[in-house]
């Protein structure tokens, strides 16, 4: 829910004038609104604003009782909670956003303030000679950070208002916290992410954690819809949410859309299903070839990466959310994290064990900001629309990520139902006869990424763009012009030639990381280069 950006330092207005400008550069993720606040010889806080919990009066950035001000890009899920402790207190609030308890935290706890929060988030505040920048632990919400050649210090919700203003530029990092008298330090901790193996025996309320963080994400004061591909992850995530705001309001119906290259793609096929199953108001877009591939330097300036799996999907993703802001919808839930906590992708089948597992989990979830939680953000807000995660609620985490990777482990090919057993544990915490939340066919779906589930023929036809693009002269220097992450593929090639012609230089390059599944013979990301994909199977056969 908007863009930040502030800097610390000796801003002066010639400073401040730069920093409002290149501000502009969020437009996309704010339209609601922007405000500025403005200390000289200390700093500034500008903020975009997408209006979303109390549109008329929530503006930012906000002010507390203690001259302390403060920028927000997210969502605090816990705001009512704390908000009643802080009044008890004697505080008074301006309006019923879910961001202004931040201010008022900042005041009394200092930066220790970030621990109590239940949210997602990219946050500066500033109160006379101090201020504080942190993200939330799983880096839901993108934010950067650099310094310039009078050595001020940035930070910015997106890579593209640092590149030509900072000396030095990184990505600031998930569940840490920066501070202008410490410096950058973690405050989120957990066990699991040091590879502890003190695992839970069972999954005793794992789907009782998951319907918490569903609905505490159905929180908003502007219509909220679903991302809807027909595979189990946002399937369950549009079931629970759906039967959930019909307790809220028994004539509620909530809308999903989905999006496929026709009417038969796979995604579209069972979306279509479950829309009808669970009873949502349902949409579908069509994502046309030829547009999917004049859309590739848009996308890589919006997502800011050259990842082959990541621009594949976020081309779809863009394309549906654009359809979604012309509906009105401003906020949608969506299945990102699922795979990763849960060993979903089908290369998971070839672990090297139990612990191999575990370890590929954590490492895939403490990377979450560079790949999905990155295409999801970005893809949606460039045309103002919000996505939320369930599957990173930070609650049911603590749980899943925590169960022993021997029931999180998918069944050993040729076990039975070979392709479809991944997630078992998940599948089985929602598989109740008695109360079926979704169609048999769906939950127990094979496994397709999103690239591929919008149809076969969209990688293909990215590749087919990619090899008449890139020449063979170009591939074999290809070393010499990206020394960094050299590109092993014409598609890869192609992306990140878009993205140095829009980020130029080592320190942009860096801010990306490339992704290759790990234990099969072909590093292409598509599901379908995997031998267990049905396609493959029926290959073989």
């Amino acid at each position: 829910m908007c863009g930040i950006l502030a800097v610390f330092g000796a801003v002066d207005d010639a400073l401040l004038s730069q920093a409002t400008a290149a501000s502009e550069r969020l437009s996309h993720r704010g339209p609601d609104g922007h405000g500025v606040h403005y200390q000289r010889g200390k700093g500034a806080l500008i903020h975009r604003r997408l209006a979303i919990m109390d549109p008329a009066s929530g503006r930012q950035p906000l002010f507390g009782r203690d001259g302390g001000a403060l920028v927000h890009n997210g969502e605090i899920y816990d705001h009512a909670a704390l908000r009643a402790r802080l009044q008890a207190a004697g505080r008074v609030f301006r309006s019923g956003s879910d961001s202004e308890v931040l201010v008022h935290l900042y005041e009394a706890r200092g930066d220790a303030f970030v621990a109590e929060l239940d949210g997602v988030f990219a946050l500066a505040a500033m109160r006379d000679d101090d201020w504080v920048v942190a993200r939330d632990p799983i880096g839901v919400k993108p934010l950067y950070y650099g310094r310039d050649l009078a050595g001020n210090l940035w930070f910015a919700s997106e890579l593209k208002v640092l590149v030509d203003r900072c000396a030095w530029f990184k990505v600031f990092p998930p569940g840490h916290i920066y501070t202008g008298r410490g410096g950058l330090r973690r405050w989120y901790e957990r066990t699991w992410l040091e590879g502890q193996n003190d695992y839970r025996r069972d999954a005793a309320g794992l789907r009782e954690r998951f319907e918490a963080a569903v609905d505490k994400r159905l929180m908003s004061d502007v219509p909220l819809g679903v991302l809807l591909s027909g595979g189990l992850d946002s399937s369950l995530v549009a079931a629970l949410a759906a039967r959930l705001a019909r307790r809220r309001d028994p004539g509620a119906r909530l809308q999903s859309f989905a999006i496929g290259v026709d009417g038969d793609s796979p995604d579209l096929r069972a979306a279509r299903e479950v829309a009808a199953f669970i009873g949502t108001e349902h949409h579908e877009v069509r994502l046309d070839l030829d547009d999917g591939v004049e859309a590739l330097r848009a996308i890589i300036w919006h997502t800011e990466s050259y990842d082959i799996p990541t621009v594949r999907a976020s081309v779809p993703m863009y394309r549906l959310s654009r359809y979604i802001r012309d509906q009105g919808v401003k906020v949608v839930l969506s299945g990102e994290g699922s795979d990763e906590v849960f060993g979903g992708y089908l290369y998971f089948y070839f672990a090297e064990g139990e612990d191999a597992f575990q370890r590929e989990t954590v490492e895939r979830v403490k990377n979450l900001h560079f790949s999905d939680v990155l295409r999801a953000d970005k893809s949606t807000m460039a045309h103002g629309v919000e996505a939320r995660v369930p599957f990173l609620d930070l609650a049911f985490l603590d749980l899943a990520m925590t169960i022993d990777p021997a029931l999180k482990r998918p069944l050993a090919p040729g076990a039975g139902r070979e392709g479809r057993m991944e997630k078992a544990l998940l599948r089985a915490a929602f598989a109740d006869p008695g109360d079926p939340l979704l169609p048999p066919a769906v939950l127990w779906r094979q496994k397709e990424q999103f690239s591929d589930g919008v149809g076969y023929g969209w990688v293909e036809r990215l590749k087919a763009h990619a090899e008449a693009t890139v020449s063979d002269l170009e591939m074999a220097e290809a070393g010499e012009r990206f020394p960094h992450e050299t590109p092993t593929t014409k598609e890869g090639y192609l992306y990140r030639a878009l993205f140095s012609a829009l980020f130029p230089g080592d320190h942009a390059a860096r801010c990306v990381r490339r992704w290759a599944p790990r234990w099969q013979a072909d590093a292409d990301s598509s599901g379908r280069a995997n031998p267990l994909h049905a396609s493959a199977v029926r290959k073989a056969r």
